[in-house]
């Protein structure tokens, strides 16, 4: 049975573990694993390899910093996808100049792309909106899309969880 998964929390919560873990109970064949992540230095270059080596051989690794859209459409065979992650996806957007109605229409097409692909789907983001306002319009910006884009997420999904503490709870 297709499922529609969201899953959000703070940095290191366990997310993209328990991601992981609800896909391969979805699918043990056709798993692609979609990272947002860009190799801009060589701690993140360190934190991607580690990412892939956790993961192993069975997951075919696609990187999408901006074409998620794409890419969905284009994994009409997979078992499964888990999209890891939204905010890293907005930040590379933003980065390349994209506005927020943009950002906002191009996860609309993204969500609807999921809803349609044959695939469940696990999307992995950050929840940015727990803390304190921040003092630049650049994060507020940020903040601010990446709420919208969550909202729409939680949503479209069939289930939605937050991570806290490597512990997954159920929000819907």
């Amino acid at each position: 049975m297709k499922k529609f998964v969201f899953i959000t929390g703070g940095a290191r919560s366990g997310k993209s573990a328990f991601a992981l873990k609800l896909a391969g109970a979805f699918s043990s064949e056709g798993m692609v694993y979609v990272a947002t992540a860009a190799p801009g230095d060589d701690e993140m270059k360190k934190r991607i390899a580690e990412h892939r080596a956790v993961r192993g051989p069975r997951w075919q690794t696609i990187e999408a910093p901006v074409n998620l859209t794409a890419v969905i459409t284009g994994a009409n065979t997979a078992g499964v996808i888990v999209i890891d992650c939204l905010t890293l996806w907005i930040s590379n957007l933003m980065m390349n100049g994209r506005g927020d109605k943009d950002i906002i229409s191009e996860a609309e097409a993204f969500f609807s792309a999921c809803s349609a692909n044959s695939a469940s789907v696990v999307i992995v983001s950050n929840e940015v909106g727990l803390s304190i306002v921040p003092e630049n319009a650049l994060a507020r910006r940020f903040r601010d899309v990446s709420g919208v884009v969550s909202q729409m997420a939680a949503k479209a999904a069939s289930d939605a969880y937050i991570c806290v503490a490597g512990i997954p709870l159920k929000l819907k």
